[in-house]
């Protein structure tokens, strides 16, 4: 953050105010600018030091921090520590209709997985299914035929672990 100009500002009503008050309060005003200058800076860095202080005392546990580089203020903004998450164990083969399988995530855009929920729906089988079948098509191979099941027609849909 450039404090530099909130300073100029400071400086340049202080020069407007020393106007009302005639040439020798204009020049007065021309010798104090210099040293309160620095005086200046310092009080604007401690209203920063405890804004920083109230916003982290709202946002704990993160915490914002005031450091100075440079002659300048600068905000950082530290969350707190965030834990490493245990690994996933790892999933367990899928079988497939032709045999194991590999899991793999498809992102899809909007229109196009409609229109592949629709045709799979319209054929009676599962979206996977479907693209199985459509990515063994565009490939030249033969999917095999879903394997006879009891809950033919019923549809299963969700995530297990």
């Amino acid at each position: 953050m450039e404090m530099t100009r909130y300073v100029d500002e400071l400086q340049r009503q202080l020069s407007l105010a020393a106007a009302a008050g005639g040439q020798d309060a204009v020049e007065l005003a021309g010798r104090l600018t210099a040293p309160l200058d620095a005086a200046a800076r310092l009080v604007l860095l401690e209203a920063l030091s405890d804004a920083a202080g109230e916003i982290s005392a709202e946002i704990a546990p993160a915490a914002v921090d005031l450091r100075l580089r440079g002659g300048e203020a600068e905000f950082v903004v530290a969350g707190p520590p965030t834990p490493t998450p245990a690994p996933a164990p790892p999933a367990p083969p899928v079988v497939g209709e032709q045999g194991p399988a590999t899991r793999t995530t498809l992102r899809l855009p909007d229109h196009l997985k409609s229109q592949a929920e629709t045709a799979a729906a319209r054929e009676g089988v599962s979206v996977n299914t479907w693209l199985v079948r459509a990515v063994a098509s565009a490939l030249g191979e033969q999917a095999a035929p879903p394997a006879a099941r009891s809950d033919a027609g019923r549809r299963v849909t969700g995530w297990v672990r």
